[in-house]
């Protein structure tokens, strides 16, 4: 079978890309024509709106849930990348027989509904309130749990992809400690689960809704909300403006792991 049957003919390939771009973007610009809506016909005042100081008080919500959700995101993100991430690479390295029961635990949360999470973590969050207070960073160990699934799947397809033993047993022969060998050998190897890991955490993490507004935390969609009750308008405005910061950001870090991608290649050819 040659290469050009495996892959749709260049027609077919547009097509597919219409079909999708057109799901994505005909929603986007309905959206965007219905904040131009004045009442009478089309205009900019609900976006010169945002840029009225007497109505700075009204969007104070935003600010703080924007300010929460990010947090959220370095949090859950740190999880993922320094707790999750080596513990699997201990697991296959180290208990390989515990690699099933582990990869059952970690997709577990996938099949569990928000609400029944919610349930469960009732009582933990007391716990933490006492402890550790009630901000709304303490959402990234749901969030974490949250993100657990999809996060496992990609970095356990870059290990996969990638000879762990024979790396470490490399690094560890040639004098490397064991924090050389995680950092420096066998991140760089993974870096394109890692990065896949922490995209689709962010995207997890601005996108939520229900844990937050069950436990009582703000965050960019519990504000959002808030924020629909005075005015519909403004509040889809401003889920365009999130929607084109989520969407900048991911490409960042995108554009970031592609980069050091390429470093690493020329490293290696050279």
């Amino acid at each position: 079978m040659t290469r050009a049957t495996l892959y749709p003919r260049r027609v077919t390939r547009a097509v597919i890309a219409v079909v999708v771009g057109a799901f994505f973007v005909i929603p986007m610009l309905t959206t965007l024509e219905y904040t131009f809506r004045d009442g009478t016909g089309h205009s900019l005042v609900h976006w010169a709106s945002l840029f009225d100081p007497a109505k700075a008080a009204a969007y104070a919500p935003i600010r703080v849930g924007l300010t929460n959700s990010l947090i959220l995101m370095v949090v859950t993100v740190a999880l993922v990348l320094f707790l999750l991430a080596p513990t699997m690479i201990l697991i296959n390295l180290r208990f390989p027989r515990l690699r099933r029961p582990f990869e059952f635990v970690a997709l577990l949360p996938i099949t569990i509904p928000a609400i029944v999470l919610v349930v469960g973590l009732t009582p933990i969050y007391l716990v933490i309130g006492r402890s550790l207070g009630t901000g709304a960073w303490t959402l990234a160990f749901a969030y974490g749990i949250l993100t657990l699934p999809f996060a496992f799947r990609s970095i356990q397809a870059a290990i996969d992809a990638t000879n762990l033993s024979t790396l470490a047993e490399a690094a560890r022969s040639l004098g490397a400690s064991w924090f050389q060998v995680v950092w420096r050998v066998l991140a760089p190897n993974l870096r394109n689960g890692l990065l896949a890991a922490s995209l689709i955490s962010v995207a997890v993490v601005l996108g939520e809704f229900t844990i937050a507004s069950l436990l009582n935390r703000q965050n960019l969609q519990t504000s959002l909300v808030l924020v629909n009750r005075q005015d519909a308008y403004i509040a889809v405005v401003f889920s365009l403006l999130a929607l084109a910061f989520c969407f900048v950001l991911l490409l960042l870090i995108g554009r970031t792991g592609r980069a050091g991608t390429r470093r690493l290649h020329r490293r290696e050819r050279a």
